[in-house]
Formats: C-alpha cells, structure tokens, sequence
C-alpha cells in the first residue's frame, strides 16, 4: 500500500486525485475495518489508517480510509469545534486550497457562509491565486489554508492578500509544515527543479522549509499570532487514536 499511496501521490496530477479519490472509500474503509484508531472528522474506526506521503517521507498510519482525513485534519477539526465561533455564529468563511475532509461538513452548517477557492482544484467553487484574490476589503469572517504556504514563491504577498480581505477581528488558520530543528526558515530561490526542491525541502513543489520562525512571518504580515499547542489537551491515550502529530501547534491569527 505504501508504494501504491507514493506512486500515485507522485505521479497522478494532484486535481484527477482530488476528483476520483472518493471512489475508494468504501473499499478501503472495507480493507481496513476495526477500532485502533478513529477519525473524530468522520466518526468512523479502522484497524489503523492507511499510508501517506512522499518518497522517504511515507509513514503508515495517517490517511482515514473514509474522509481522507490526516493528523492535521483531525486535530484541527477538534479545535475548530472547540476554540472558535465557525460551529455556532452568523459568519462567511473563506477556504482557501479545501481539503476534502471539511467541504461537505463546512457545507452543512446552516450559519455558515462558505466560499472555496484555488487555483487548480476542480473542487473548488472560486479560480483564485492566494498572491492576487477577487474578493473585495474586509469580505471575509474567517480564512482557512493549510499546507500551501510552503508552495507560494511571494509568501508576504500571500499573507497580505489575506490579511486585506479578512474583516477587522477575523482570523486565520494558516498551517505549515514546520522543521523544529530549524531555528530559521530555509529558502533558496535557485533551487528550481523538482528533484532538488525535493532533496532540499522535503517535497517537489515546496519552495521553503518552515523553521521556528514562522509566527514572526506571519507578524510580518500584520497578524496577531497566538501560538497553540492544542495537541497537549489530549492524554496520549486519544492522541495514539486519532493518530495526531504531537508536535503540532496551531497558529490562530487575528486581525485586529
């Protein structure tokens, strides 16, 4: 399966997965039936999840056979749940790059005005370039986009256009894979072909490494950032379940 996951995942342009992945749910929720694990997005149990990533960076156990859901999925649905107003106000959210795993939940909550956006992905409702959005000032409650950042040559201009479209007292979950063993952010704008970019920051089409610094980048775009290590509200017990990265913090971002 790990082999499977990476060639595909290498070699199937990323918007036909996005549109023909659902197509095997249920076989793969059928192969793997049990209860180690569960994904608190979807509900559902497994005996564990099914492998996920690139290259030497594949590791099993990540990926719910069901919704599709990863660690940082999972973790974030719960603290969307539980820290912010997105289940319970009046409020438009903007989704920037949708992951799979949230769109029809987002749907389904009546106070929720909720637009998606890309660039490329046949999912989404707006053709947007996180550098240069159509949406007006100040449009926005809420903005959510998750491991894009690392993907974006211009990352203030990204940050600002986000910034600008978000309403006063809006907030952002701008999540990115991070190297804790970096003190500072690894960037290299000579580094252009995919082999490299992948030696030198963990993945073909990644244009940084993230290191400690990254909330000081997003301050720089304007952001109040509050630093949230979540994850330590679980017992290692439900952390092993729902199979969450430890490591992670979440970076809420607010304007103000």
């Amino acid at each position: 399966m790990r082999k499977l996951i990476n060639i595909l995942l290498k070699y199937i342009p990323r918007p036909l997965l996005i549109k023909f992945s659902s197509l095997l749910n249920k076989p793969m929720s059928i192969l793997y039936k049990g209860n180690n694990v569960e994904c608190p997005i979807c509900e559902k149990h497994f005996k564990k999840f099914m492998p996920y990533g690139y290259g030497n960076e594949t590791r099993d156990n990540r990926l719910c056979p069901n919704c599709l859901s990863l660690e940082r999925h999972r973790l974030l649905w719960l603290y969307f749940k539980e820290k912010t107003n997105l289940f319970t106000d009046e409020m438009s959210l903007l989704h920037m790059a949708p992951e799979q795993p949230f769109i029809k939940r987002f749907k389904k909550l009546e106070k929720l005005k909720y637009t998606t956006a890309d660039l490329l992905s046949p999912i989404a409702d707006v053709k947007a370039d996180i550098r240069n959005m159509p949406f007006e000032d100040n449009s926005f409650d809420a903005f959510i986009c998750n491991h894009v950042m690392e993907h974006i040559d211009d990352e203030q201009k990204a940050l600002k256009e986000i910034y600008r479209i978000l309403k006063p007292n809006g907030w952002a979950i701008l999540q990115v894979p991070i190297d804790y063993s970096l003190d500072v952010t690894y960037e290299d704008d000579s580094i252009t072909e995919p082999k490299e970019r992948e030696k030198h920051f963990g993945q073909y089409d990644h244009v940084r490494q993230y290191g400690k610094d990254y909330p000081q980048r997003l301050r720089k775009a304007g952001f109040k950032v509050i630093e949230d290590d979540f994850v330590n509200t679980f017992s290692k017990e439900e952390i092993e379940r729902y199979r969450f990265d430890e490591n992670e913090i979440i970076y809420f971002c607010l304007k103000e």
